[in-house]
Order: structure tokens, then sequence, then C-alpha cells
């Protein structure tokens, strides 16, 4: 039984952050007393294989709607086949003022100026402990507000040796706008030094633990071609493991006129979904194949995630779609793909 159109109005009615940290309350809660399955539509397997991973499906949960990994076992119960939790940092921090996270209805959009508030690598580690699921679990890595730009590389690489063997996989997040000068990791020398320490200590990491934790790349929607071409490059010279297109968005092409269009932060949900797009294809050219992506970013129907796989992605990732539809956009999107998957 599908309940959330006759919630949404509820949730809707209350601030945009109170109604995430109710859900996320309530859904942990649903899943301590195993409830979950009773409201939320059965999901059939539709196994894939990316990174040397098994996937039960293709669907997963983005990062930044489970920060510090409090709902994990009931992700886990809507149907997901993979969730990424996070961005977390070495140290808790509180984020950005708020009000920071805005509904833009009319468009399915939201603009978030959230700012990487965790409780901390620490935190979320002891969460992951309490979770039951063991299915594939990414972590979303960022790095604390108030470590210089320069040094960026040691929060990422502090919080790889603190969840390295816990996980299934990690993410670099090196895109959201909501972090000053984060973006600045994008360009050609700062990428290359980056990856250069990363794919080292995932080296030494994967001697250590006897066990290969997979290292993905999340990239901004707002990049160019040659932009893409040098980042492209890097990730094949780097030997990233995959790469996920893309983040929240700067660009207000469409929304400028709605209320609450000109906050700032990063836009997602249905606005978002060409640009993304566009940018999951240039690295699908760019990369010939040689490293997987994963494509996030507007995907608020099975068309629309037919349309990132037809781009070139193996897995996608839901976030604001999920906001606005609800559970039942996952089995959607798994059925939309096993039916892709026969007509090729």
């Amino acid at each position: 039984m599908d309940l959330y159109p006759l919630l949404r109005p509820l949730l809707f009615r209350l601030e945009p952050e109170t109604a995430h940290d109710l859900t996320l309350s309530a859904l942990a809660r649903l899943a301590r007393l195993g409830l979950i399955e009773l409201i939320a539509p059965k999901v059939m397997p539709l196994p894939m294989r990316v990174m040397g991973l098994d996937f039960p499906n293709p669907v997963g949960l983005a990062a930044g709607l489970d920060k510090n990994g409090e709902a994990i076992d009931a992700w886990a119960s809507l149907g997901f086949g993979f969730i990424e939790v996070g961005a977390v940092t070495p140290r808790p921090q509180p984020g950005n003022p708020k009000p920071r996270v805005f509904r833009l209805p009319q468009a399915q959009a939201i603009i978030n100026r959230m700012g990487f508030n965790n409780l901390g690598v620490d935190h979320l580690l002891a969460n992951l402990e309490r979770s039951t699921w063991r299915g594939i679990l990414g972590v979303n890595l960022g790095k604390n507000s108030d470590t210089p730009i320069e040094r960026a590389a040691d929060d990422y690489l502090y919080c790889m040796d603190r969840l390295y063997a816990r996980v299934a996989f990690l993410t670099l997040n090196i895109s959201s706008p909501n972090t000053r000068e984060l973006r600045s990791l994008q360009g050609s020398s700062e990428l290359d030094a980056l990856l250069g320490r990363i794919k080292a200590a995932q080296q030494r990491l994967a001697d250590q633990h006897g066990k290969y934790t997979p290292v993905a790349v999340k990239v901004a929607p707002d990049l160019d071609t040659e932009q893409i071409r040098a980042m492209a490059d890097r990730f094949r010279r780097h030997r990233v493991d995959a790469v996920i297109a893309t983040n929240t968005t700067v660009s207000r092409t469409g929304v400028e006129h709605l209320p609450h269009g000109q906050e700032a932060g990063g836009l997602s949900g249905a606005p978002l979904r060409e640009v993304s797009t566009r940018v999951l294809a240039a690295f699908h050219t760019a990369l010939q194949g040689e490293i997987p992506l994963i494509g996030v970013g507007g995907i608020l129907s099975g068309a629309d995630a037919r349309a990132k796989v037809a781009a070139g992605a193996s897995l996608v990732q839901l976030y604001t779609g999920l906001i606005y539809r609800g559970p039942a956009l996952i089995r959607e999107v798994v059925e939309a793909l096993r039916t892709w998957n026969r007509a090729r």
C-alpha cells in the first residue's frame, strides 16, 4: 500500500528540514518494528555487477538524504539496491545557518545550502555498527568547512582510514556548491594531487585489510566540455573506480521566477535532469567505457532513469525524486530498467 500520496501534503506543510528530520526518525522507528515492508511496494531483484560489486538492483539512495546513517535499515527495506550515506566530515559541524532548504513544488525541485552538516565520522561509524543490514553501503566523504582547501586531502584520507574496512565503496565529494572553494578540487592540478594521494591510500588500505574498497568521485553538472575531458583524463590515469554524475547545480535556469528560485545553494530535482544527463553522456564519451558511471539528478520517473542509462549510466541514484514521489518511485525505476534491459 502506497501511503505517501496521503502523507506528502502533510509533510509539505512543515518547514523542509523539519519534515526531513521527522521522516528519518519515523523510518528508523518503523524499521526497528519491522513494519516498513507492510507499506512499501515490493521490489523484485535486477542484479548488476559494477565496480566489482554485486548489486541486487541498480537503484540507489543518493548521498545527502541520510548524512549520519540514521535510517540505513529502513532504506534497505524500501527496496534500494544500494545506499550511500553522508557526506561525512572528520569532525562534527553544524553546516550553514538556517533556513537552508527550500522547496520549489511548481518545478518539482529543491534548493539546499546545507553545508555538510553532520555529526562526524565517529558518530557515523557507530550508526553503521548498529545497522543490521549488510548490503552495498557507500559513504560520501567531504571536508570540514574550516579545513583549508590545500589540506582537503587530509580530511578525505582521515575518513577513508576510519571507514575503509566497513563499507562497500567510498565517494569523494569534490562538487558540492555549499562548501567554500570545494569545487576548485575539480581543477586539473588539484585533482591530480588529490587522486594521487587517495589512490596511494587505497592501495595501502587494501593491503592492510585484505579487501579492495572502490573509490568513486562525484562531479558537478556545471562543467564545460574542456573541463570534462581534462577530468576524464585524470580519472583514467588514476584508475578511479566510478564517476557519479552529478551533484546539484548553481544554475537557476527555469526556476528564477519561482518563489525561492533565487536562493543560494544547489538546485536539484526536475530542472537538473537535462543538464545532469548531458554531463553524464559527455563523461561516457570521454571515458570510452573504461570507468562505470552512476547517474543521479532529476530522476522523477522510470523514463528519467532510462535516459540516464541510455546516456551511459550503469547505476542510478534517487534523492529529490523520492521526496516528491515517495517509495513507489524505487520500484517504478527498477521495473523501467528491467524493461530497458529486455529491449536491448
